[in-house]
């Protein structure tokens, strides 16, 4: 017997397509071109699978999806949307829906998706109705797999290791799944493992006892314990000395914390999600973090892709960016200004985007200056001319120095301005000032927070 197929898209070049792909594969297939007509029609036949978009004309996939779980229970779903969300996508696993696709997509891809819907007998899933205001901002695959990620993870007792590089939104994923975790009105703690000096790291961690050391003046009680029962997010792990990471494993197989001064642990039910720029696999197989500790953080990992891999979002970030830093009366970039961030390299990724845009809604009033947009990014390419005195990977310079000259680098391009140097770093302002101490570089006192 022939399965059937309904299709339900306002795009009619887009529905037509589809429907025509699954009907040469041998399906029985009906299209519609709204939300309205999707929900009649399954309040009068019996479907095997339904294809969505998730935005319609005069409603949504989600209204489909709802009509379909009060009606035919055993239907398959497979949404798709040239606008996707961590949203959508949790609420899509959350009922039962299938398969979650961005579109554009190859008609193969769609093709395949469905035989395998088809054929499964249960169903995986993915995510929320807000959409266009998502706290992640994208729809091209790479990001989409992201969001389908944290919909399946987000729920389960596991620590998550999200690894990027900076800029790519690593503490925005970590929000997602607390927010789409299991208590998401529990506390979460976000500790940079980086930006705190490793004197001072245990006791942020685990808390210290009063009069455990000079200055412990009153109990304090630590990130995992602010953190009880919620999440604890371990910003840039990569960074933790050895000795931490022997008291964090210890932690992590136990649950059990003991502060600094304490001769007694208690247990203290914390998720733990932890991020790096670096690749602890390949840190972990050379001996440079601990094995062990790799595989308790990383029992699942997502990877965010570089703004440069998913060009595509860029506009729709500018158009977000636009609206958070000018509102709605600063107009849409110009399509010189759009061409110039499309083309761009994007070393310091969707961090570097939001700086480029909100400088230029400050200094040209929009984004309609092309010119001004470009001398923008000109300021911090890593280019030549400003970087001839930094040596190349491989010099015979030892790591302190290039660290330094690099540092300096960056002081240089930003026109000193700090803060900006220490988002290009990926860094907090605060940690700049002590690493420019400790690597001789002269910063003015009085300008320290």
């Amino acid at each position: 017997m022939r399965q059937r197929i309904l299709v339900v898209d306002d795009d009619n070049a887009m529905r037509e397509m589809m429907a025509l792909a699954l009907a040469k594969e041998g399906y029985l297939v009906e299209s519609v071109g709204s939300a309205a007509d999707g929900i009649t029609i399954l309040g009068e036949k019996r479907f095997d699978l339904v294809i969505a978009d998730i935005y319609l004309g005069d409603g949504t996939g989600l209204d489909l999806v709802d009509a379909i779980e009060d009606r035919q229970t055993d239907t398959r779903i497979i949404l798709v949307t040239a606008r996707g969300s961590v949203e959508t996508a949790a609420f899509a696993r959350s009922h039962g829906v299938f398969d979650y696709l961005a579109k554009p997509f190859e008609l193969e891809h769609l093709v395949n998706r469905v035989s395998t819907a088809l054929a499964t007998s249960t169903t995986p899933a993915i995510s929320d109705t807000d959409g266009p205001r998502s706290m992640i901002v994208g729809s091209d695959p790479t990001i989409v797999e992201v969001y389908k990620a944290v919909a399946r993870v987000a729920p389960l007792d596991v620590p998550v290791l999200i690894r990027g590089e900076t800029g790519t939104g690593k503490e925005l994923v970590a929000t997602a799944l607390h927010r789409f975790g299991a208590n998401p009105e529990a506390p979460f703690v976000p500790i940079n493992c980086g930006a705190i000096p490793d004197t001072l790291l245990e006791s942020e961690l685990f808390g210290h006892k009063r009069g455990a050391f000079t200055g412990a003046e009153s109990d304090h009680p630590g990130a995992v314990e602010a953190a009880r029962n919620g999440t604890l997010f371990l910003d840039e792990v990569g960074e933790l000395p050895a000795g931490l990471q022997v008291k964090l494993l210890r932690f992590l197989q136990s649950g059990e914390i003991r502060p600094v001064g304490s001769d007694r642990g208690r247990k203290v039910p914390v998720r733990v999600v932890a991020a790096t720029h670096r690749n602890l696999r390949a840190e972990a197989r050379d001996g440079r973090f601990r094995e062990d500790v790799y595989y308790r953080i990383a029992a699942y990992e997502i990877a965010l892709p570089p703004l440069r891999d998913r060009r595509s979002d860029i506009p729709l970030l500018v158009d977000h960016f636009r609206r958070r830093h000018g509102g709605t009366e600063i107009p849409p970039p110009s399509p010189e200004v759009l061409r110039l961030l499309t083309l761009h390299s994007w070393p310091g990724n969707v961090r570097q985007l939001e700086h480029v845009v909100q400088r230029a809604i400050i200094d040209s009033g929009g984004l309609n200056d092309d010119q001004a947009v470009a001398r923008i990014l000109e300021s911090m390419d890593d280019d030549a001319a400003n970087n001839q005195d930094v040596p190349g990977i491989g010099d015979e310079i030892t790591l302190r120095e290039l660290e330094r000259r690099h540092v300096e680098a960056v002081l240089h391009r930003s026109g000193g301005n700090r803060s900006l140097a220490a988002r290009i770093l990926g860094i907090e302002r605060k940690t700049l000032y002590r690493k420019a101490s400790r690597l001789g570089i002269d910063l003015d006192p009085e300008e320290e927070p």
